[in-house]
């Protein structure tokens, strides 16, 4: 029995090592090809409301508080945002849990949103001194999780296209996409999002933190379902601080962002306004 537990005190030596190392080459490759993917695409923050072509590791949270034209307020707390994972250098994956939806409403009950996921193809992009520009493509999709009519009756499938340019400190970021129902799409239509972000990029040289105020357009465009034929429009009024540092070691990506704005609607029909969106974000 001696005999047997020294053999494997002597095995676990000779193979825990030998794991570690496997683990520590592992992540380092997963690191290398992170840096690799960011360093090759500008360095923009994503906006509050406008999806970005780049391609970022991080965790995204954001809350939004909606005021519907009855009056009813609704807070929704993680807004379609979640895990950002980069597993190879031009693609990027998404993994957002369901939302919490809380209404001040007696006829509306609380509960959690869809689940959704989401896998982006960088199409071509160039750092900042190489053209300063990115075009991406996503493929998105949502499982009808939500409780109490705070999700879809059915599973979406979401297919955008991204890009982006830089013109020195200020860039134009854009995305066009459609949601197309798995089932029932007379009844719940096919909506077209239009988004288009400019941002300026405000910092002093001696600080790695940078301001970003921004004005974006957020458009979206009906196709079957109750709002067949009508148009919603949003001017999104916001502020981003990025690039706080939570390590002090040079090489660390590990760096926070958050941001608060404000969204007015511009037209006629529309299903909230004055939407109060709040983003924080952790780099890693």
């Amino acid at each position: 029995m001696r005999k047997g537990r020294v053999g494997v005190g002597i095995l676990a030596l000779l193979v825990l090592p030998g794991a570690a190392r496997a683990q520590d080459g592992f992540w380092a490759k997963w690191s290398k090809r992170v840096n690799e993917a960011i360093d090759s695409q500008p360095k923009w923050v994503s906006p509050l409301a406008t999806s970005s072509p780049d391609m970022s590791e991080r965790y995204r949270s954001d809350f939004t508080r909606q005021i519907t034209p009855s009056g009813t307020t609704t807070w929704n707390y993680g807004n379609g945002k979640g895990l950002d994972l980069i597993p190879w250098r031009g693609l990027e994956v998404d993994i957002v849990p369901p939302p919490y939806v809380q209404h001040n409403s007696p006829a509306a009950s609380d509960g959690f949103g869809d689940f959704s996921m989401l896998a982006k193809f960088r199409i071509v992009s160039r750092s900042e001194g190489h053209g300063a520009y990115a075009v991406s493509a996503s493929l998105g999709g949502t499982f009808p999780t939500g409780s109490f009519k705070n999700g879809s009756a059915r599973g979406m499938i979401i297919p955008t296209i991204y890009a982006g340019k830089s013109f020195g400190d200020f860039d134009v970021l854009s995305n066009l996409g459609v949601s197309l129902p798995t089932r029932d799409t007379g009844t719940l239509g096919r909506p077209v999002t239009w988004n288009t972000a400019g941002q300026y990029r405000l910092g002093v040289k001696s600080h790695a933190w940078k301001l970003w105020p921004e004005i974006e357009n957020n458009a979206t465009f009906y196709h079957g379902g109750p709002n067949d034929g009508r148009r919603q429009n949003f001017v999104t009024l916001g502020m981003m601080v990025n690039g706080l540092r939570l390590s002090s070691a040079p090489a660390s990506r590990l760096k926070t962002s958050f941001g608060a704005g404000m969204q007015i609607a511009t037209t006629h029909f529309h299903t909230y306004n004055h939407a109060l969106v709040i983003s924080s974000r952790v780099n890693f």
